[in-house]
């Protein structure tokens, strides 16, 4: 464990309360978080504790001007008991790239990652063994001067908190392409993970339910004619010669598993190509029969199935006797996590007994 961070533990565990053959996302906590403060100069106060809940002054900068940033991350259980961390590096290496859009400090990656690797080993017992769940990791990253004036804080606070997760979609999901809001702009912070992002995606959500579907599938910001993302995850289309997904032009967020599935269907012999996709490309497979699939890629999803995609007032119907790949990617990315199937890319990190002091 890094020398550097303090560690107390809870007295008593609530594990007990945790109905493992029933967890809802988002929703239940481990017993342990990770802290630590940004004093303007350098990070310090690192410590790993109770979960707890945290005051603020009311005139904190993050809640007025929108400077917080979050990541979102997994860990597995192999076989053995042993906890697997997925891709911690390249999460940290995501969350510091935010921060600099958001103009907040990096955070040693070094550290991140030992912080990460005390912490999920504190709450390993918390870890679901369910293929279709894991310990779901969230830091967040927030802004914490006490002032009201448009400017960038001096001080910061990261934490980190563990939730017990089961799957985020219970069901294949409809899409409903953009005809009016946007989520993200050429220059803007589309590839970070602001926290305004997410808020300024809720009332076009809420308008795509009440017409029956699950998400928005966000297009660009010029035309409204290149598919972006979902707001809940990358996108991908199986076409009968090849597999397309949008490509990163500073728009899009550059997902750990849109990354990971991209390399697992490239060493399959897969063709995929990462390029501007118009919805009336998309489209017109359809009409001729040549799409086969769409889904959905991200940390919490996984592998997200999408059985239709709601167009200029129709629907794209997809069939389900077809999901030949995402399925395949579903089960190949899970069984990495779980260390069950083998991990070519060196991928997962192993927590070992022996960070602890």
């Amino acid at each position: 464990m890094h020398s550097d961070i303090k560690v107390s533990t809870i007295e008593k565990s609530r594990i007990a309360e945790l109905d493992f053959n029933n967890i809802p996302f988002g929703k239940v906590f481990a017993d342990h978080m990770f802290v630590a403060d940004f004093d303007g100069k350098q990070w310090k106060n690192f410590e790993i504790c109770p979960l707890h809940k945290i005051p603020f002054h009311p005139a904190t900068m993050a809640w007025h001007y929108g400077q917080a940033i979050f990541e979102g991350m997994k860990a597995g259980i192999n076989d053995e008991g042993m906890p697997l961390l997925f891709r911690p590096h390249k999460h940290a290496e995501r969350l510091n790239k935010s921060a600099v859009r958001m103009c907040m400090p990096e955070f040693p990656v070094d550290l991140f990652v030992d912080a990460l690797k005390e912490l999920v080993w504190m709450d390993r017992a918390w870890i679901p063994k369910d293929e279709e769940s894991a310990l779901y990791i969230r830091p967040v990253m927030m802004a914490t001067d006490e002032f009201v004036g448009v400017r960038s804080s001096d001080t910061f606070k990261l934490m980190i908190m563990n939730l017990p997760s089961g799957p985020y979609y219970n069901k294949p999901v409809g899409l409903y392409v953009a005809d009016k809001y946007v989520r993200a702009a050429e220059g803007g912070v589309g590839y970070a993970k602001a926290a305004g992002n997410y808020g300024a995606s809720l009332y076009p959500t809420k308008l795509a339910k009440e017409l029956g579907y699950d998400q928005v599938m966000w297009m660009d910001a010029k035309e409204f004619k290149y598919v972006q993302e979902v707001g809940t995850m990358n996108i991908f289309f199986v076409l009968k010669d090849k597999i397309i997904t949008p490509d990163l032009t500073g728009t899009i967020l550059d997902g750990v598993t849109r990354d990971s599935v991209i390399q697992l269907l490239r060493k399959k012999g897969h063709i995929v190509e990462e390029k501007h996709v118009s919805m009336d490309e998309i489209s017109n497979a359809h009409s001729k029969g040549e799409l086969l699939e769409v889904f959905g890629t991200g940390t919490a999803a996984v592998i997200a199935h999408v059985d239709r995609i709601g167009f200029h007032g129709h629907d794209l119907k997809l069939d389900p006797a077809n999901w030949n790949l995402s399925k395949l990617m579903k089960s190949e990315i899970n069984g990495i996590r779980k260390g069950r199937v083998t991990d070519y890319y060196n991928w997962v990190v192993p927590v070992k007994q022996e960070v602890t002091v």
